[in-house]
C-alpha cells in the first residue's frame, strides 16, 4: 500500500502514513479553514489501510510489531476532534480482529488540555492510548 504524505503548514499538521515503515503519525497544529478537504483523504487512506489488513493483504502487524499511531499535536480545534475521531473509529474495527495497536498521545507536560483531549478521545472510541509527556523543547 502506497504511504501517504500531508506537508504541515502553519494551520495543519504533517501527516505521514506508512505501513510499510510502521509509521502513523499526525503531527503539529490542526486548526484548518476546510477541514473536509486535509481530512477525507486521511479517513479514506486508514479505511482502505484497514479493510487491507481485515482481508488479509496486508500481514505485518503483529504482537512484536504493532500498528504505532502517533498523535503529537500542540493544538486542535473541534472541527479537527470530530476527524480525529472518525479516524480512530476506522482503526477500531482492528480491535475485534484483535490486530495489536498502539495509540501514543503526545502532549507538553504542563499541558492539561491536551492531556484531558485524549483521555476523552480515548474514552469516547474505547481505545487505550499511552500517553507521553514532552517537555516544550522537544520537537
Amino acid at each position: 500500500m502506497q504511504k501517504l504524505y500531508i506537508k504541515s503548514s502553519r494551520i495543519t499538521p504533517e501527516i505521514y502514513l506508512s505501513p510499510d515503515e510502521n509509521i502513523f503519525s499526525i503531527k503539529g497544529v490542526s486548526a484548518p479553514e476546510d477541514v473536509r478537504t486535509l481530512y477525507y483523504p486521511v479517513i479514506e487512506w486508514v479505511k482502505i489501510f484497514v479493510d487491507d489488513i481485515l482481508e488479509g493483504v496486508i500481514k505485518t502487524f503483529n504482537n512484536e510489531s504493532p500498528i504505532r499511531l502517533q498523535i503529537d499535536l500542540s493544538y486542535f480545534n473541534s472541527s479537527s476532534a470530530k476527524f480525529l475521531y472518525d479516524i480512530f473509529m476506522e482503526f477500531k474495527r482492528l480491535k475485534v480482529f484483535k490486530v495489536p495497536m498502539v495509540v501514543e498521545w503526545f502532549h507538553e507536560t504542563e499541558d492539561r488540555d491536551m492531556l484531558d483531549a485524549g483521555s476523552d478521545l480515548s474514552q469516547l472510541v474505547e481505545m487505550e492510548f499511552t500517553y507521553i509527556s514532552k517537555s516544550k523543547n522537544e520537537k
